[in-house]
């Protein structure tokens, strides 16, 4: 009989944690942090980006071009070339203006560089910027 008395009385004194509440927290935490996430767009290429000493941060939503070592001219993952960039640019900029931020490697040749930003100025964007390395 005392046997069973002890086995009983430990069985009263063992709790157990109630997790319901810890799980409800880490629900809510996830649901915050999906709702607050700030995704970042990339032109889909790698541009290796020349340095600057002056650089400057854009804190407004831009419109990514890059034109990668090969010499193409790229928006939002696809090849547009020269000639496709000021249509891109006059779609995207007759409903609000934003900054244009080309993204140019290193070893592109000037007078791409040049064509680009003239495409751009043609379209209607009113600042043009370089992406460099900080």
């Amino acid at each position: 009989m005392p046997a069973r008395l002890k086995q009983r009385l430990e069985q009263q004194h063992q709790q157990a944690i109630d997790m319901s509440p810890l799980l409800d927290v880490v629900f809510i935490l996830l649901i915050f942090f999906i709702v607050t996430t700030v995704f970042v767009r990339e032109t889909g290429v790698e541009v290796d980006k020349p340095q600057a000493i002056s650089a400057q941060r854009l804190q407004q939503t831009v419109i990514l071009l890059a034109i990668t070592a090969d010499g193409e001219v790229v928006f939002d993952g696809s090849h547009i070339g020269v000639a496709g960039v000021r249509g891109t640019l006059e779609q995207l900029l007759q409903h609000n203006e934003r900054p244009v931020v080309i993204q140019a490697d290193k070893t592109v040749a000037t007078e791409l560089l040049v064509q680009v930003l003239d495409e751009a100025k043609l379209a209607g964007a009113k600042h043009v910027n370089l992406a460099t390395q900080n």
